[in-house]
């Protein structure tokens, strides 16, 4: 056999395929660049939520024992879909490696370490995504102290708040907001299921989003409503990173709409090791040596909050980013 010729438009999973099996939706977003018709291509959009219950200092001693307490400060990131959809034209499947002009780069474990404060030694984040004999209802009812109702839609939804396995974050997140009051003298057993409500929409709805915006898979359930300090044992930087090389495989491709998984880890990376994509300001509220002291016990990304993405001015848009990343370095 001769020998065999690189084409990219080839390389969609894990190595060569014969083009004629490939489908307009599995091809790699890079095919209709190199076929000279990318304007077929729309940005990928995130989906994410960040409408959590208001957060409370009495939460602190409970969150912080999952180690995932600093994680409500990235809340506020706004994805940038246009660099997000850039990255992911450059994006790899078969090598989870982005494409770039100087050669290839990745995010790593300790990216992740340092950008998020993420623990990424300990326990396998596993679960079984089968529903239980009778559902999360008896669950719910047992580690969260209320009932949730299968077949009451949600308002202006048409939806139960539970739902083939999926649990609505809107519903969870109005029902602890009007039942449960947060203050000096609210009990504490109070006070823990608020932060459990809190803890279980950070995980399922931030860190491993459903691309609706607006359901949690009930594997997280089991997982963040047993001890705390169990919970603060596991790799979640591990499982947060394997989610989002499998959502740059998805976005990769030419029919992705839509992305999950925790993002902002990937915008934080390129801001970082990318500077001409990097905000101007990436300290915008950094004004007084309290503001100071505050970050120095935070994740290096959190510098970033609070800065501007540029997500709305033209020159920041799809067209640019891929005009930049064809340019030597």
């Amino acid at each position: 056999m001769g020998a065999e010729i690189y084409d990219p438009r080839l390389y969609i999973h894990y190595g060569p395929r014969d083009a004629s099996l490939l489908t307009d939706q599995e091809a790699h977003r890079s095919r209709a660049i190199w076929d000279n018709y990318p304007e077929s291509l729309v940005p990928v959009v995130h989906k994410g939520t960040n409408n959590l219950p208001a957060w409370h200092p009495r939460l602190e001693p409970y969150i912080a024992r999952t180690g995932l307490g600093m994680l409500r400060h990235f809340l506020r990131i706004e994805i940038d879909n246009d660099l997000l959809t850039a990255m992911a034209e450059r994006w790899r499947p078969e090598t989870h490696t982005f494409h770039l002009p100087e050669g290839e780069m990745t995010i790593t474990l300790k990216d992740v370490a340092i950008l998020t404060g993420l623990p990424i030694s300990g326990d396998a984040v596993i679960g079984s995504t089968t529903k239980p004999e009778g559902g999360w209802g008896p669950l719910i009812r047992d580690r969260l102290g209320f009932d949730m109702p299968t077949t009451t839609p949600i308002q202006g939804r048409g939806h139960p708040p539970l739902n083939a396995g999926q649990v609505s974050v809107p519903w969870l997140v109005s029902h602890i907001q009007q039942e449960v009051e947060i203050n000096d003298e609210t009990p504490e057993e109070q006070v823990e299921r608020y932060a459990r409500i809190y803890l279980i929409g950070l995980v399922g709805g931030f860190l491993f989003p459903d691309k609706s915006n607006r359901w949690i898979q009930g594997i997280w359930l089991p997982l963040l409503t047993g001890d705390w300090d169990a919970i603060g044992e596991k790799s979640w930087g591990s499982a947060v990173l394997a989610g989002v090389y499998r959502e740059l495989c998805t976005c990769s491709k030419v029919g992705a709409k839509q992305a999950g998984a925790a993002m902002f880890i990937l915008q934080l990376w390129v801001w970082e090791h990318l500077p001409m994509f990097a905000p101007a300001d990436p300290r915008p509220y950094r004004r007084n040596d309290d503001e100071l002291n505050f970050l120095q016990n935070l994740p290096y990304g959190v510098k970033w909050i609070g800065a501007n993405t540029n997500d709305h001015q033209p020159e920041h848009s799809l067209l640019f980013y891929r005009s930049e990343l064809d340019k030597p370095w």
